[in-house]
């Protein structure tokens, strides 16, 4: 019996991660996204916040002053680290943010790479789980399968595909009102899975690739703001949902 059980959830897994991939965009046929300088330079940290990265890879961006824990799945093929500006703005609002290094740049091959690492950080009043794209929707299935981890979460240019509304759980939704990646259709379809009172923006003139720094993705609209003013709005609407 458990045998049979085992089967059939790895089953349901690997279907989860091939619907996945057929629906979240275009990122798997790019060849991948490397970040790119500012990048770079925001994994230095600054004097307030700190960036620690461990044996596997993975960077904590840490504040000194903790109010509340993100732990963040990168995009599909996009390298992490392009991931560091958001972290480190939203490390500087007293967000410790936890920016997970995925096997081969895929977040579908790791989806609950988030459990246990809460618990590294005792000192951390809440937790949440976010990510952008495909790592969006991993995100979304690790809260679905451990929801009593985290008080709430961050979806950037991403859907739920497990059912998630009565989980108890707060969410917030961004996606660029350019972005030409995202399967709005889709994204209109899974809504049902996000609870009622989930809280969504789009952000005027932001795109898909705009939510990091590894610059254009096939696919994606033309941006009306810069990558930096998406990052600083996305950041802002980060630190105001997670200070309720």
């Amino acid at each position: 019996m458990k045998k049979r059980k085992r089967r059939k959830n790895s089953a349901a897994a690997v279907l989860l991660a091939l619907t996945v991939l057929l629906t979240a965009g275009t990122a798997c046929r790019d060849g991948g996204y490397p970040a790119r300088k500012t990048a770079a330079a925001c994994m230095a940290g600054t004097d307030s916040v700190t960036v620690e990265t461990d044996g596997d890879g993975t960077a904590v961006f840490r504040p000194r002053d903790i109010r509340a824990g993100l732990i963040f799945y990168p995009g599909g093929r996009v390298e992490y680290t392009a991931y560091a500006p958001l972290m480190l703005s939203c490390a500087r609002t007293g967000i410790l943010c936890v920016l997970v290094k995925m096997p081969l740049d895929l977040a579908v091959l790791d989806p609950n790479a988030a459990t246990g690492i809460a618990a590294q950080y005792p000192e951390v009043p809440r937790w949440y789980i976010g990510g952008h794209s495909l790592g969006g929707a991993m995100a979304a299935s690790c809260a679905a399968d451990h929801p009593e981890d985290f008080d709430g979460l961050v979806l950037l240019a991403a859907y739920a595909t497990k059912d998630l509304s009565g989980s108890g759980l707060r969410v917030l939704s961004l996606y660029g009102s350019e972005d030409g990646v995202l399967n709005r259709e889709k994204y209109r379809e899974m809504r049902s899975n996000l609870p009622p009172d989930t809280v969504e923006e789009v952000i005027a003139g932001g795109c898909h690739a705009g939510f990091g720094d590894y610059g254009a993705q096939r696919g994606d609209g033309v941006p009306a703001i810069s990558s930096r003013e998406q990052i600083a709005e996305t950041a802002a609407a980060v630190s105001a949902f997670t200070a309720d």
